[in-house]
């Protein structure tokens, strides 16, 4: 048993008062942390939590426990950035895989500082809309859009990044401005590949609905250009369309309807041999991104 990760995962469950939420915050499974609170429970011969189907809440030596492992932690978390001073400066080659529209966008300009930063850190981008195979491709971390990770990777939620339906004033003009998902059917749909069903929060239901249009692409970058040249409506990450709807050379459609967005995840194979300048790179990128500060146009 990991101790230190088993105690981190019961003080984030306690704080949080769910399983699920801890998992999401820690970048695990709903399983692992619950094994990891078990694995704690066991050593320490303790109940430390009620759990019912629809709370969770500390013993009374839960309660007790729970500022003990907080210290520990904390001690835990003090040690490493003692280390982390006698080894401050960073080398190696990382390799990372990301889409495509996000490794010219979003990724690009965190990537260009932290390189700034750490100039014997050699950063080998690869991007792709296809998911990268981490063992075969000796990728060190890779960023996906998805809504759940993959229960045998470790992972963790850098980033909630909402999607927009937006169109440019001229085909708008020219077709009609949309009021309801259903709608969607008389406009011609910019649609990433095999992406043919838009989903959207109507009366507090999911609302599944089939668009169709002239093009299709695998690059959400080609579908903005398409969208900006008046080609018709598209679904497009937040963080891309932006800088557009701001400057209105887009203008959002349906904006009383809410579309199911996606976070965007690090992804990788263990954090036991996780080399210095990986934990860094995605340290980096998660306290930049959470500040917002290289985000035009997000909606948080």
């Amino acid at each position: 048993m990991d101790k230190i990760e088993a105690i981190r995962s019961f003080v984030e469950v306690a704080k949080t008062g769910s399983f699920t939420t801890a998992a999401d915050n820690l970048g695990y499974s709903r399983i692992k942390v619950s094994r990891h609170v078990s694995e704690v429970e066991d050593w320490l011969k303790l109940r430390l939590l009620h759990r019912t189907t629809r709370r969770v809440s500390l013993t009374q030596p839960g309660a007790e426990a729970l500022p003990l492992c907080e210290q520990i932690l904390n001690a835990t978390a003090a040690l490493e950035s003692q280390a982390q001073v006698l080894h401050t400066e960073l080398v190696g080659n990382i390799r990372v895989a990301a889409p495509i529209g996000l490794g010219q966008n979003l990724l690009f300009d965190v990537i260009k500082t932290f390189a700034h930063l750490h100039p014997k850190v050699r950063i080998q981008l690869l991007l792709s809309d296809r998911i990268a195979q981490l063992v075969d491709e000796r990728v060190d971390v890779a960023l996906r859009y998805i809504h759940q990770p993959d229960e045998n990777l470790i992972a963790r939620r850098l980033l909630q990044v909402d999607s927009v339906v937006c169109a440019s004033p001229e085909y708008l003009a020219r077709s009609g401005m949309p009021t309801h998902p259903s709608e969607l059917k008389d406009h011609n749909c910019l649609t990433h590949l095999d992406a043919r069903i838009w989903s959207f929060v109507v009366d507090g239901n999911i609302q599944e609905i089939s668009v169709a249009g002239n093009l299709d692409a695998n690059d959400a970058n080609v579908l903005l250009k398409a969208a900006l040249e008046g080609m018709g409506v598209a679904l497009l990450p937040l963080d891309i369309a932006g800088p557009h709807l701001k400057q209105r050379k887009l203008v959002q459609v349906l904006s009383q309807y809410s579309t199911m967005g996606a976070a965007i995840w690090a992804v990788y194979l263990s954090r036991s041999y996780q080399q210095p300048a990986v934990r860094a790179l995605i340290d980096y990128i998660a306290e930049r991104w959470q500040e917002g500060a290289s985000i035009p146009g997000l909606l948080r």
